[in-house]
């Protein structure tokens, strides 16, 4: 068995794409929060997440527990998963090892993929966005044509969260939010840092040497 595998990282970290990269190298599914909330509309629990979300609100843990749990009890994560953007709190991170006790599994390992701030400001102040929702940073991956997308042609923005200002702000809620659930994973001896300041292809092998 392949064991469950939680990636932590900052914004701009490259954290959801590292997740879906091995994922497909361990060929185990790569589960983020974003993906279960949209996969449970029109479920009780999606339809219960949802009005929370209509009115700007989180969803409270107890519902998120609960779609987690149902997730993990499916038989494509029967040899385990990877788990993106969840926990991101102490009492989450407690529910889910209580969820994986009552599946007889357990985390193989916590992954924290580490970028200096001043790269992670460089990386998001540069990201350009349309509409069509594809992505290009204009540093290490511009559009053809400045300001173009690429694959409609759409002009590009710059998303409001990513201006240097909001992505300082973003950055020190996450360290806020995200380094007592670091030292609780630390403490049991399940983290690995990834030095996340190289290329995509060298930190998806630093990521594969840590969970072989």
């Amino acid at each position: 068995m392949i064991g469950n595998i939680i990636l932590l990282g900052p914004p701009g970290s490259g954290k959801g794409t590292q997740a879906k990269l091995l994922a497909e190298r361990l060929k185990i599914p790569h589960i983020s929060t974003g993906d279960i909330l949209r996969a449970a509309k029109g479920t009780e629990l999606g339809d219960r997440a949802a009005e929370y979300m209509n009115r700007g609100e989180l969803v409270p843990d107890t519902v998120l527990i609960a779609m987690i749990e149902d997730r993990l009890s499916q038989q494509d994560c029967a040899a385990g998963c990877i788990l993106d953007g969840y926990p991101r709190t102490i009492p989450q991170a407690d529910a889910l090892s209580e969820i994986l006790t009552e599946l007889n599994r357990e985390i193989k390992t916590v992954l924290d993929i580490e970028v200096p701030d001043d790269r992670l400001i460089t990386r998001l102040s540069a990201r350009r966005v349309c509409a069509c929702g594809a992505t290009y940073q204009l540093t290490f991956n511009p559009p053809q044509l400045e300001g173009v997308c690429d694959l409609c042609g759409g002009a590009l923005y710059q998303r409001d969260d990513d201006t240097e200002e909001s992505v300082r702000n973003r950055l020190l809620v996450y360290k806020r939010e995200t380094q007592p659930l670091i030292d609780y994973y630390r403490s049991q001896g399940l983290l690995v840092a990834i030095d996340g300041s190289g290329g995509i292809t060298e930190i998806a092998d630093e990521i594969y040497r840590a969970v072989s």
